[in-house]
C-alpha cells in the first residue's frame, strides 16, 4: 500500500509546490477520450433535450467544453430534479450512468418535472481517470462562487439563477480500491500530512446532508438500489469511511461546509451515490444501473412529495 512517506512526488511532511505539482501533471496523461465516449452520447440526445454549453475548461493545450441537458419543454411551474455526474472523473459510472439516465428513463417524467443533467463535470479528470483537476484540487470541496476549481465555479455559475428552484439534486459518485491505493495517499503528499489508511466499503451507500437530513428520502433510494446491487455494510466501527452510519447504507457530511456539488442550490432534497466498482459482487453494467436506478428513485420520491 503507497503512502505519503512513500508517494513518488514531494518530500514527506513537506506541502507541494509548483515544482511538485508540474511533475504530478506531467504524469497524468490521458487514458480515454470525453470526445469519443461522452460528447456522442451528449449529441445523440440533441432531439430530446436542450444541450447548453455552460463554460471552457482552459488547461495548457488541453480545452473541454462544459454541457449540460435541460427538459426541452421546461415549466416554471414545474419543479427542477438536478443530476450530476462525473464530478471526480475517474467515477466513471457517475457519468454512464447519468447519461444512460437520460437515454432510457428521463422520458417518463416529462410533464411532471422539470430536468437539468451535467453528465460529466470534470472532462480532464475524466480522461486521466482521477480524482483531481488539473490544479490538483478535489472539485468536491471547491463548489462556491469564484473558487480555485475551474469545473466548480463553472457549475455554480450555470446553477445560481436556479437557487431556490430546484427541489432534488443527486450527485452521482463512486468510491473505489485507487481511493486507498492512489488518491488520499496523494492528497496527504500534496498536503504534507501523514496518512491514515482506511476501509473501502464493499457495495453501494449514500451521502446525506447533516445540516439537512432526509432520511426518509435516503431509505427510497437504499430501498430501490438494493434490488440492483448490495449495500456496503458499516466496518467493525459502525463506520463508513470514517463517518459514523446513521441509517441503512447512509452516512452524512456538512456538504455547505465542505463545498460539496450537493450544497449548490438549496434543494430540500440531496443525495451523493457512491457505487463501489471495484467489488467482485458488481460489474460495470451494474454499477450504471445502480445509478439509474437511485436516480429515478430519488425523482419518483420527491415526486410524491409536492
Amino acid at each position: 500500500m503507497m503512502t505519503a512517506a512513500t508517494y513518488p512526488i514531494g518530500i514527506h511532511g513537506t506541502p507541494w509546490g509548483e515544482a511538485e505539482l508540474d511533475t504530478w501533471r506531467e504524469r497524468r496523461m490521458p487514458l480515454r477520450s470525453y470526445a469519443k465516449e461522452v460528447l456522442p452520447r451528449i449529441d445523440f440526445l440533441s432531439d430530446q433535450f436542450d444541450i447548453e454549453t455552460y463554460g471552457e475548461l482552459n488547461y495548457a493545450d488541453d480545452r473541454y467544453r462544459l454541457y449540460a441537458l435541460r427538459s426541452r419543454d421546461w415549466n416554471p411551474a414545474l419543479p427542477v430534479a438536478l443530476v450530476t455526474g462525473g464530478v471526480h472523473g475517474y467515477e466513471t459510472s457517475g457519468v454512464t450512468g447519468a447519461l444512460a439516465f437520460l437515454e432510457a428513463q428521463a422520458a417518463r417524467y416529462a410533464g411532471r418535472v422539470n430536468l437539468i443533467v451535467v453528465p460529466c463535470v470534470s472532462p480532464w479528470g475524466y480522461e486521466r481517470i482521477n480524482r483531481w483537476n488539473y490544479d490538483a484540487l478535489d472539485p468536491n470541496r471547491n463548489f462556491r462562487p469564484n473558487g480555485p476549481a475551474q469545473e466548480s465555479s463553472a457549475l455554480v455559475k450555470l446553477l445560481t439563477p436556479l437557487h431556490g428552484q430546484v427541489l432534488m439534486h443527486i450527485d452521482l459518485h463512486e468510491t473505489t480500491d485507487s481511493d486507498e491505493s492512489e488518491f488520499r495517499p496523494a492528497l496527504a503528499a500534496r498536503d504534507g500530512k501523514d496518512y491514515e489508511p482506511d476501509e473501502i466499503p464493499d457495495g453501494f451507500y449514500l451521502v446525506d446532508d447533516s445540516d439537512n437530513p432526509q432520511p426518509a428520502f435516503q431509505q427510497a433510494i437504499i430501498t430501490a438500489v438494493e434490488a440492483v446491487t448490495h449495500i456496503a455494510p458499516p466496518d467493525a466501527h459502525g463506520n463508513i469511511i470514517g463517518s459514523p452510519l446513521v441509517a441503512h447504507g447512509v452516512i452524512e457530511y456538512p456538504v455547505a461546509k465542505y463545498a460539496m456539488c450537493t450544497g449548490i442550490t438549496g434543494a430540500p432534497y440531496t443525495t451523493t451515490t457512491e457505487v463501489y466498482p471495484d467489488s467482485p459482487r458488481a460489474s460495470p453494467q451494474e454499477c450504471s444501473d445502480a445509478q439509474v436506478a437511485a436516480v429515478c428513485a430519488a425523482i419518483d420520491y420527491v415526486l410524491t412529495q409536492v
